[in-house]
């Protein structure tokens, strides 16, 4: 791939490309893709609900629906309801059968170099015995089972097992507190729970089973806990309740046939952050879910399953992971990469050394991780060779132009599609993404609506559709086959958070977003991440993107804060490039930048430098921590943050910057 001699020369590049407002497919690419006609988007409009059950016919049925969505009672909403499947049986059993048995379905590295590579016939063995495992302790079609794994390939087993018996699993991301796991298994009423004896994190050892211990003597429903060895992490097994993954493993009979379900039988609950401070349980079934994250997973990565490895660097805990890495790939009969670490353990180009190590074609990521990577310099990428790369996404928040070029430039030497995907938990599928052998694409936006998916944006007052360029709420305005179901027990909260807003037939996204005159989708931050400065709504998304334009800023997170004059003021936490130091010659630079990309009533009213910002491990900026910081209140929970230490140090500037004013 281009080597780029010096940062200089680099930025040069980059105002280069920010010249270019379109970048279309790259011819040799679309020779080959598996979409690059735009007649896909016509035919999935002429009969959207005929599309979706061609894409369900993809899928391996036990018996194949003739009924497609059943909408009387909106919004809960029915797909494909009359058909028998397994996702299990979708994941594994058809590709064994197929004689794909031998195919790698994870190349998985440890955070401390350990390798293993797992094949579609290693999992259907592991999972077939797990599955029955479970059963023997209990476990049948219904109960929930709580998962807390780190990224290991037993996470997989564990949820497959599940699935192959109809329990649907309540998988807690491991970066979670324990008081955060035990607040879902009792919401969920988990009759199990699986985890690890101790989990790996840039050279540390947490004790994940003392920690589970500790919260969960007086939890009732956990009938059983089971504890995958994997760090030989002291802990202490209670009799009658607890049992090693690997000794249930060894008794267990080999051969498990996977249930027959139906369509609408719950596949899992995955708990996600709610406005009250309660997490939402939102609910997937099985029939309509795997339509969609199939068809996406294909589709929007151009998936050539016998050509292509395929890398999403998401954590199994998050829908991502979910979708992206166990349920869509593998029904695809994926080879995947899955990796234990951080990005930056044990060297900051650790990624692209595994890129190059397994022949990776297909990278999906945060912008969040880009925008570090964009921190640690352009030498980690350029030690390891990248040329098979073909496709880059990414996914989690919108990304800001400057990111999405130095990925296009440094990551995919101009060469590969970047396939900018929107969706939610709550959506279970890839919603707004640019189809790569099709669509010309915009830096910073997500494109257009997936074939078959309606959205538009609309006023906040009345729900009418806005014109091109007006900033409004993002609304889909019809069902799809992966949207959840309901609320777990909370079918009043689900119609209230998602359906009340513009009636039971229009899901209220909780983004704001514009179209341009192009009809490309925007996305501008969630609804609650505005500032009102004198007045004027600002999305904090849009300041952040204007801050991180600058060339000498990395990072950026924007807060409101209470200002008397103007209601909020806005301030901004900026981490700079390379060792770059922070000056108030810098804060004028910025906020001139600022005005000048947004308007003057944009610029920051405060600037605090920040070597690092306060993330959870899975790259999400905590905004909530800031808020408190700089409003001197009490910080709230920051257990699951990726280095705690971040906040002692950005308290210490703010208390050092008052000594200077005082």
């Amino acid at each position: 791939m281009a080597r780029m001699e010096t940062s200089s020369n680099l930025e040069a590049e980059l105002d280069r490309l920010l010249e270019i407002e379109r970048f279309d497919p790259p011819e040799e690419f679309r020779e080959h893709a598996l979409l690059a006609d735009r007649s896909v988007y016509e035919e999935a409009e002429r009969d959207w609900q005929g599309w979706w059950l061609s894409q369900a016919k993809e899928l391996s049925w036990f018996k194949e629906p003739t009924e497609t969505l059943d909408d009387s009672d909106p919004p809960f909403y029915k797909w494909f309801a009359d058909g028998k499947l397994n996702a299990s049986h979708i994941c594994l059993d058809q590709h064994v059968e197929a004689g794909n048995g031998e195919r790698v379905a994870f190349h998985w590295r440890g955070e401390e170099g350990e390798e293993r590579d797992l094949t579609y016939a290693d999992l259907h063995r592991d999972v077939q015995r797990f599955a029955n495992a479970l059963k023997e302790l209990g476990i049948g079609k219904g109960d929930i089972v709580g998962i807390y794994l780190p990224m290991i390939p037993e996470v997989v087993v564990a949820m497959l097992a599940c699935a192959r018996i109809g329990a649907p699993h309540n998988v807690v991301f491991g970066g979670f507190s324990a008081d955060s796991v035990r607040e879902r298994m009792e919401f969920s009423e988990a009759k199990a729970l699986i985890t690890v004896d101790g989990a790996r994190r840039k050279g540390k050892t947490a004790p994940i089973k003392q920690q589970v211990d500790s919260v969960m003597a007086d939890l009732d429903t956990i009938e059983h806990i089971i504890v995958v060895k994997h760090t030989d992490a002291e802990c202490e097994m209670k009799d009658g309740r607890d049992v090693w993954y690997h000794e249930v493993m060894e008794k267990a009979d080999t051969e498990c046939p996977a249930e027959e379900l139906d369509a609408e039988h719950p596949l899992y609950v995955l708990y996600t952050s709610g406005s009250t401070g309660k997490p939402k349980g939102v609910l997937h079934t099985t029939g309509g879910y795997l339509t969609g994250v199939a068809s996406t997973h294909r589709y929007v990565f151009d998936l050539h399953p016998d050509e292509d490895v395929y890398w999403c660097s998401a954590d199994v805990g998050w829908v991502t992971g979910h979708s992206y890495i166990v349920y869509g790939p593998m029904a695809n009969g994926a080879t995947s990469v899955m990796f234990e670490g951080a990005p930056d353990y044990p060297h900051k180009g650790i990624w692209w050394e595994l890129c190059e190590r397994y022949g990776v074609t297909i990278f999906y990521t945060a912008p969040t991780a880009i925008r570090a990577c964009i921190k640690w310099g352009t030498e980690h990428v350029e030690k390891f060779n990248l040329d098979k790369l073909r496709l880059l996404g990414t996914v989690g928040e919108p990304i800001n132009p400057k990111a999405w070029l130095w990925y296009h430039k440094v990551v995919g030497g101009e060469r590969c599609p970047i396939v900018d995907t929107w969706w939610q938990t709550e959506t279970g599928q890839i919603m707004i993404t640019p189809l790569p052998g099709i669509v010309s694409t915009k830096p910073g936006s997500a494109t257009f609506p997936y074939p078959g998916i309606a959205a538009t944006v609309v006023d906040e007052r009345e729900g009418k559709e806005l014109e091109p360029g007006e900033p409004g709420l993002l609304v889909l305005t019809r069902p799809w086959p992966a949207m959840l179901r309901t609320l777990y027990r909370e079918d009043e909260r689900f119609i209230e958070q998602y359906f009340s807003k513009f009636g039971k037939e229009t899901y209220l996204v909780g983004d704001g977003a514009r179209k341009d005159e192009d009809g490309y989708f925007w996305i501008i931050g969630r609804i609650d991440d505005v500032v009102n400065v004198s007045g004027h709504r600002l999305s904090t998304a849009e300041v952040e993107s204007a801050i991180v334009s600058h060339q000498k800023v990395a990072e950026a997170a924007v807060i409101g804060q209470s200002d008397e004059d103007t209601g909020q003021a806005i301030c901004a936490f900026v981490t700079l490039e390379g060792d770059l130091e922070g000056t108030s010659e810098l804060e004028q630079e910025i906020r001139d930048h600022v005005g000048s990309r947004i308007g003057k009533f944009t610029r920051p009213k405060r600037i605090i430098w920040a070597d690092d910002l306060p993330k959870t491990r899975s790259g999400k900026i905590m905004r909530r921590l800031l808020r408190d910081i700089a409003e001197g209140r009490a910080l709230g929970d920051v257990t699951t943050l990726r280095d705690p230490d971040v906040m002692s140090q950005l308290e210490d500037k703010i208390k050092a910057e008052q000594a200077e004013d005082d």
